[in-house]
């Protein structure tokens, strides 16, 4: 299977204005691609890559004043199956853990582990643990939080969108992040492309999507609570520790934007 992705983002800027952009597909897909990724910008500026702490590509540029419109667009391979389900997964002990693991352990911006501790050993503490642990979360978050995309906040916690049972989907990727984080199960957000590839009509508008990883039996596992399914067709972008360190734009300045569109779609022809 072949899918076609890309993205337009228009931002207007009253002067000029350094942004970092987190718009490519993660390098561990870049065997996956059907070609070049191309990134245009209009009008043309300078940009350069580097790669992060968390090993996502990322774009620096400055924008200039006035209106800048920012594309990508890429055809990836994709094997055209759903996200793996292992059942069997065992949890770690947190002393066996792998080092570079433990930060995901811990809280951050959006996921405060501090607020929801109790509520998360409360539940699903004496349960089972592992693979089923986390289903468990996936599931509460998902009946817990109903999706409003009119209600979408950027300054949102896992905390907050607990207690305000609304959101869109990184809230949900943060809540459940935080409650594995909480019962000891390293979990990492993740963003990226995610169309409707087998998915029944109707359809709502293309976005870019949140899910998240945990870590169990020694190797990082695909979970999405929004969707609480297997789906076919993630393209990675980027992760992190939550939607801070995965932002499509991180601007250096006021701007606005004023125009946003994502495509998805699998290649038939």
């Amino acid at each position: 299977m072949r899918i076609s992705a890309g993205c337009q983002i228009t931002y207007d800027c009253p002067q000029p204005t350094p942004m970092m952009l987190m718009v490519s597909p993660h390098p561990s897909r870049l065997p996956d691609l059907v070609g070049p990724h191309q990134m245009s910008f209009d009008p043309p500026i300078p940009h350069r890559d580097y790669v992060d702490g968390f090993g996502n590509t990322c774009t620096r540029i400055v924008a200039p004043a006035g209106r800048l419109t920012i594309s990508t667009s890429f055809v990836a391979q994709d094997s055209g199956l759903p996200d793996t389900i292992l059942p069997h997964a065992q949890q770690h002990r947190v002393e066996d853990l792998p080092d570079e693991a433990l930060v995901y352990l811990l809280g951050s911006r959006y996921c405060d582990t501090d607020k929801l501790g109790d509520t998360a050993w409360a539940m699903f503490g004496n349960g089972p643990t592992g693979w089923a642990r986390v289903q468990a979360i996936c599931d509460y978050a998902h009946n817990h939080i109903t999706f409003d995309y009119q209600r979408a906040s950027s300054t949102r916690s896992a905390a907050d969108a607990h207690r305000e049972q609304v959101g869109v989907c990184r809230d949900f990727a943060h809540l459940a992040v935080t409650l594995c984080r909480c019962v000891n199960i390293p979990a990492r957000y993740c963003t990226g492309y995610l169309g409707d590839i087998g998915m029944p009509p109707p359809y709502g508008p293309m976005d870019f999507a949140a899910w998240f990883e945990v870590y169990l039996d020694g190797a990082w596992h695909t979970f999405d609570a929004r969707n609480n399914m297997p789906r076919i067709g993630r393209i990675l972008m980027a992760r992190g520790r939550d939607a801070t360190d995965v932002a499509i734009a991180t601007t250096f300045g006021p701007c606005t934007l004023s125009g946003f569109n994502v495509v998805t779609d699998e290649v038939t022809t």
